[in-house]
């Protein structure tokens, strides 16, 4: 069994005394492990950084087996993000949440694509927050938690919607809330596309799709909690607010 893809390193951990089992996101193999052999030799190890972009080849003796990667560097993003605070905490949210909460060798292309445009975007700090953001909502889109922002859930206008149901993740108008308005998440314009996107209403509206990765997407994966990286992220954004 083999095939050859070009993705993007989530992860890496020693196996042995000289390999590596690396996790790689591909557009057409998902999320996959392999052993790298030497993975951890100063010839191959400098190109197995998170972010990197491969070309990898995997082979196994049968399907369900870890198997076996060859690499071959495209293109490294360590530079790009060692310097740069935001950069780095920012990168090692998405290869996190990647690697949480994607199934094993289950492909999304086109969560693949999101996520090599917005790792491209890197060290580009005035649009990334708004370019992460975006991709979340992709995120849970993909994993079957999308927002609907289009109307509100009680009374159907597409008029003031300033909240979000915690438990449909549908919009809700300031005279559908009601009762029910201290339980609603903000909405903030920048959510549904709209307005300005300052920095301070892209942080409000992170605290919003965060609920959903919590509280929505991690429950349905067994309680698990959301990887340290993204709050670590979301922290270093605020603070330069």
């Amino acid at each position: 069994m083999e095939w050859r893809d070009r993705g993007i390193l989530l992860g890496l951990r020693r196996h042995g005394e000289t390999s590596a089992i690396i996790e790689m996101f591909t557009p057409t193999r998902g999320r996959h492990l392999g052993v790298v052999r030497g993975g951890t030799s100063r010839k191959i190890a400098p190109h197995l950084q998170p972010g990197a972009q491969l070309d990898v080849a995997w082979r196994a003796r049968l399907e369900d087996h870890i198997g076996a990667f060859t690499v071959e560097p495209v293109r490294s993003r360590a530079a790009l993000v060692m310097s740069d605070r935001l950069a780095l905490a920012g990168l090692n949210a998405v290869t996190g949440i990647l690697s949480f909460c994607l199934p094993e060798r289950e492909a999304h292309p086109s969560l693949y694509a999101r996520t090599e445009s917005l790792l491209d975007l890197l060290g580009q700090n005035d649009i990334w927050p708004l370019a992460y953001l975006q991709w979340e909502l992709g995120l849970l889109e993909e994993m079957g938690y999308g927002l609907d922002l289009s109307a509100c859930a009680v009374t159907g206008t597409t008029e003031e919607l300033i909240y979000v149901s915690p438990r449909t993740g549908r919009a809700v108008s300031a005279q559908g809330a009601g009762d029910w308005v201290d339980r609603l998440l903000p909405l903030p314009d920048v959510l549904r596309g709209e307005g300005a996107a300052e920095d301070a209403e892209i942080a409000i509206a992170l605290r919003t799709t965060g609920y959903f990765l919590e509280a929505h997407l991690a429950r349905a994966l067994g309680h698990k909690p959301l990887p340290e990286a993204r709050a670590r992220f979301v922290d270093a954004f605020s603070r330069q607010l």
